[in-house]
């Protein structure tokens, strides 16, 4: 099984943003992948602060805990988590090995 590997960058705007919204802190990222956007299959995430299904995948760095639902890490399973603010747009960039296809974008992906 592999993980969901998230770079030092994403690491730091999670908690940027944790620490900016009190609905946040200390909830886990949810990852999950769900149908729709150009490619067929779309990227969403969420802070959540339910606990972990029994199923659910959850991974840890530097205290950030993410998971993600089984169906959704079948087609994600050693995706790396970015975080990009450059010229091009800001936000988080999914770098997926399983993705076939992508969309100009990036946001959503086929399988």
């Amino acid at each position: 099984m592999s993980e969901i590997q998230i770079t030092e960058k994403a690491v730091n705007e999670i908690k940027r943003i944790q620490s900016s919204d009190a609905t946040a802190t200390n909830s886990m990222l949810r990852v999950m992948v769900v149908g729709g956007g150009c490619s067929g299959m779309s990227y969403k995430l969420g802070f959540d602060n339910q606990p972990a299904a029994a199923n659910d995948k959850v991974f840890e760095k530097d205290g950030i805990k993410v998971v993600c639902d089984a169906k959704s890490f079948l087609f994600i399973s050693g995706t790396e988590l970015d975080f990009t603010d450059g010229l091009n747009g800001t936000g988080f960039v999914f770098n997926n090995p399983n993705a076939k296809r992508t969309c100009g974008c990036g946001n959503s992906f086929s399988a």
